[in-house]
């Protein structure tokens, strides 16, 4: 006889249901002080969640105010926590989880930076122009694509430059923004 029960037969099937981590991108309104980007990554460091896109600017000068955009993985009961406790520090006036509040925009800004001569090059002028990705510098063996889009759209652009001589890339994170006439 096996020591393991089947999940389905479980006399605790909480114990045994596994949730899914998902991505999630939350746009959190802050004072626009020192030590507040470090209050909030502190709090994500402190308890062990993963950052994985992070942007901050000032949003709104008169009122001192600025928008930190926060993607990062957990299961929803993470997310619920993370969103929580952000809520609770005393800097933060609004968080919102635009991945669950309705349609939302996210984009990204990506230098990538490709080494190549002859046919690698043209290719990498060919696959940068089916991209919308423009020549921002050039020299006799490099260019250096600017590229705009979703997350998912530059890292398949990345992927492709990869064989073509690919040696640097420099990415601003995730920016978000809900759709519809309502502000954060």
């Amino acid at each position: 006889m096996s020591n393991t029960t089947p999940a389905s037969a479980s006399h605790y099937p909480a114990a045994t249901i596994h949730e899914r981590a998902e991505h999630h991108t939350l746009s959190v309104l802050v004072d626009n002080e020192p030590g507040v980007l470090a209050r909030v990554i502190g709090l994500f460091s402190g308890r062990g969640y993963n950052i994985d896109s992070l942007t901050v600017s000032e949003t709104e000068h008169a009122k001192h105010l600025s928008r930190i955009t926060i993607v990062t993985t957990g299961t929803p009961m993470v997310i619920e926590q993370i969103k929580n406790q952000l809520e609770r520090l005393v800097p933060v006036h609004r968080v919102h989880d635009l991945t669950v509040e309705g349609p939302s925009i996210e984009r990204e800004l990506a230098m990538v930076k490709v080494r190549g001569t002859g046919e690698n090059r043209v290719e990498a002028l060919r696959l940068a122009d089916a991209f919308r990705a423009r020549v921002i510098d050039a020299g006799t063996e490099s260019f250096i694509f600017e590229i705009t889009g979703a997350s998912d759209k530059i890292e398949s652009f990345i992927n492709l430059m990869l064989p073509l001589g690919l040696v640097e890339v420099s990415r601003t994170g995730v920016v978000a923004i809900s759709r519809g006439p309502e502000g954060m």
